[in-house]
């Protein structure tokens, strides 16, 4: 496939890069300084910017897929326009876990332990989510990391969910490398058109 991903030199986005390569796709790999991108096989680095929508909406033109990994901080309305207006209907969101409930009806965002100063960035998430359920043009999904989302190894041995945290005896976690394995999986062989789902041992 032809994919376009916005935000490929972040910690996340270099991830689902490399999982994109390795599996044979063809790769726009779209931020701000092109030079932080990997070189991989298959990819093609691209500067774009969120702050610039049209120029951006001609850059993602003409692919099967985008996926964005960015920070919730920028315009839902530039980025889902951007990507409305380039005519790719199959649109993959990097989510947060600030969205998941932990109880029914109880966001993790909400509860007194999350951590006061990624709250803005949670909440984002929240409102991007809420603005993607109200879309009907793209044919979007929403993949929900756990609690904890960070480097570790490409186990391939992880557990998805819906729209309830994953915890286990050890608690909330995922690698950015197994979160790209089930990214990616879903790119291939979609089970979750205009869902949220989650990932986390």
């Amino acid at each position: 496939m032809k994919i376009a991903l916005v935000g490929a030199s972040g910690q996340a986005g270099s991830r689902i890069l490399s999982e994109l390569s390795a599996r044979g796709h063809i790769v726009t790999a779209i931020a701000r300084d092109p030079s932080r991108v990997a070189s991989l096989p298959n990819v093609a680095a691209a500067a774009g910017d969120i702050g610039a929508p049209e120029a951006l909406a001609e850059i993602l033109n003409g692919h099967d897929a985008v996926i964005s990994s960015v920070h919730f901080s920028a315009s839902p309305d530039k980025l889902i326009g951007a990507v409305k207006a380039s005519g790719v209907r199959r649109y993959y969101v990097v989510g947060g876990a600030g969205s998941l409930e932990v109880a029914p009806g109880v966001l993790l965002v909400n509860t007194p332990q999350f951590p006061e100063i990624y709250k803005s960035e949670a909440q984002g998430g929240v409102d991007y989510l809420n603005k993607l359920k109200g879309e009907n043009d793209l044919d979007w999904t929403f993949l929900s990391p756990s609690a904890a989302f960070v480097p570790g190894d490409r186990s391939g041995t992880f557990r998805l969910g819906k729209d309830e945290l994953l915890t286990n005896q050890h608690g909330s976690s995922i690698s950015f490398e197994d979160f790209a394995v089930a990214l990616v999986d879903e790119i291939e062989a979609p089970a979750h058109v205009r869902q949220r789902f989650t990932v986390g041992y």
